[in-house]
């Protein structure tokens, strides 16, 4: 497991953030409805109204205002009945320095036969000394299909923040009614900034994301993506799952990239309006 700094002798306790939030939803009569919400502590969703929008979007929000060390987040969400739901953040969830252990981000996404979830968090923002353990879940019944982002920019550049230490790891799990179909994991901790700059690694690079789309046509998109993702990004196909990665150079580059390949994921439906805002 991820380890962040270890507690200091003599130092008082402190008050850490905890939010949970839930929505279910259902196709109906060829749209899409709410069946269930459900929040607690800072974990909050709102469902703007966007004539644009195919399906539900949900924003969800953290009031907390970031994350550090024994802060914990659980978000999940259901799609039932050829569904289709848009999850998406109100802004960057920011990671700060942790005083000691490892603030914690917990999905799950569940998604009915016909169903489709597309789970596309705005960029996650780790200062320096931040530790972040992430796990996405996701459960789907057979013809249900599945989008995934998520995005990474180590500090801010336009602030000249550079993230020296530090912790993260994102740990994908994606099952067929129970049968595992997709599994990574991404590690990156310690001297972040002297790995980050090798060639194996970032190759300097300051931002980064990865994509997973889960779709019985998902191969069709192969060429247009890496095409949209041009030399930075890399992206293949296999058995009905197609998985691309990017690196840029700071968080405006990396979504300079991600606006078109998000398009060609999407076939071309707009996306929620926060990540414009």
């Amino acid at each position: 497991m991820i380890q962040g700094p270890a507690s200091l002798p003599g130092l008082p306790v402190l008050q850490r953030a905890r939010g949970c939030a839930r929505i279910a939803v259902r196709g109906e009569a060829g749209r899409t409805r709410l069946s269930r919400l459900y929040q607690e502590g800072c974990g909050k969703i709102r469902l703007p109204k966007d004539a644009r929008a195919e399906g539900l979007e949900a924003v969800l929000i953290n009031t907390s205002g970031g994350l550090t060390g024994g802060d914990r987040m659980d978000w999940a969400a259901e799609a039932v009945d050829g569904a289709r739901l848009t999850l998406t953040t109100q802004a960057c969830e920011k990671i700060y320095r942790a005083r000691d252990g490892v603030a914690e981000v917990a999905t799950r996404l569940d998604v009915g036969q016909g169903g489709r979830v597309d789970w596309l968090p705005q960029e996650t923002i780790l200062f320096d000394g931040g530790a972040l353990s992430r796990r996405l879940e996701a459960d789907l019944a057979p013809g249900a299909r599945l989008l995934a982002l998520e995005a990474v920019v180590l500090g801010r550049t336009a602030m000249a923040e550079t993230v020296r230490v530090g912790a993260l790891r994102d740990r994908w799990r994606v099952r067929t009614e129970g049968r595992l179909i997709f599994a990574d994991d991404l590690r990156l901790d310690g001297p972040i900034a002297d790995r980050a700059a090798m060639a194996p690694m970032l190759a300097g690079a300051r931002a980064f994301a990865s994509l997973l789309l889960v779709d019985a046509e998902a191969g069709r998109l192969l060429e247009p993506l890496r095409a949209a993702l041009g030399p930075a990004g890399g992206a293949s196909a296999f058995d009905g799952k197609l998985f691309a990665r990017v690196t840029a150079a700071d968080g405006f580059a990396l979504r300079h990239v991600l606006l078109p390949a998000l398009s060609v994921l999407r076939n071309g439906a707009p996306l929620p309006r926060v990540w414009s805002t």
